[in-house]
């Protein structure tokens, strides 16, 4: 598992997951990336971070093999809190985070997007929470932040996704381009916000999380704890262990 910086422009930094073959995280990549973000946020150099995968796909969400593995409730804890870790380090980024996203982007990765404070997409993008089919919860919160509420309700139900178009149409994300134009399409909006005043977009990033009519981090921690009571219950356990097994 690797989560990399780079900076490739003057005020740019992008933090790159790759993790093969879906980008589902353990939970010491939840930390890590969290981490990578928070420094590049704190870097005074930096104006705007770029939140960018390797592979076909930006994010699978959490890796339910490693959930799968343990016999206790410690990978869960450790889920719970890497996800909450890694969303609020995109969310409290002292400078704006522009998520550039291919292929499938579930789960966890919704978290993050969600969170992010513009969305690139490539016109493969596709978004959407399978947690009722992973034997989880949470992240509504964050799917919230992309469709209106009642489409909301729909897909969580369902587990059915949303295309990058789809999430056009709502205004949620910036631009759908050509996979191959993904990355230039996000630096180019990466270098339009980090040529503004440095110390006014950390002000202006402090502002908005300030009027945010929804309090992101208690809200998710909130979904967090349905998600273990159904381990508790057994349910988790039982939906769960069909993951890989559907015909």
């Amino acid at each position: 598992m690797s989560v990399s910086t780079a900076r490739p422009s003057d005020g740019v930094r992008v933090v790159t997951v790759d993790r093969p073959p879906v980008n589902a995280l353990p939970v010491q990549g939840w930390y890590d990336l969290a981490d990578a973000v928070r420094t590049a946020g704190r870097d005074p150099e930096v104006r705007c971070v770029v939140l960018a995968a390797a592979g076909r796909g930006f994010n699978a969400g959490v890796d339910i093999k490693e959930l799968q593995r343990d016999t206790g409730h410690e990978a869960l804890i450790g889920a719970n809190r890497g996800c909450a870790e890694a969303f609020a380090a995109v969310y409290t980024c002292e400078v704006p985070v522009v998520a550039a996203v291919q292929g499938f982007c579930l789960g966890g990765g919704v978290g993050l997007v969600g969170n992010a404070d513009a969305i690139v997409a490539s016109e493969d993008a596709v978004f959407g929470l399978p947690e009722l089919d992973r034997g989880a919860l949470g992240a509504a919160t964050h799917l919230a932040r992309l469709v209106p509420q009642h489409l909301m309700r729909t897909l969580y139900y369902t587990s059915r996704t949303v295309t990058a178009a789809e999430l056009l149409a709502h205004g949620s994300v910036w631009r759908v381009v050509p996979p191959h134009e993904l990355m230039h399409t996000a630096m180019e909006l990466a270098k339009e916000i980090a040529a503004k005043d440095g110390h006014l977009l950390r002000l202006a990033k402090a502002a908005l999380n300030g009027i945010d009519p929804v309090d992101v981090q208690r809200n998710y921690r909130f979904e967090q704890g349905f998600t273990f009571e159904a381990n508790l219950a057994g349910t988790a356990d039982r939906v769960r262990d069909t993951f890989g097994k559907e015909a």
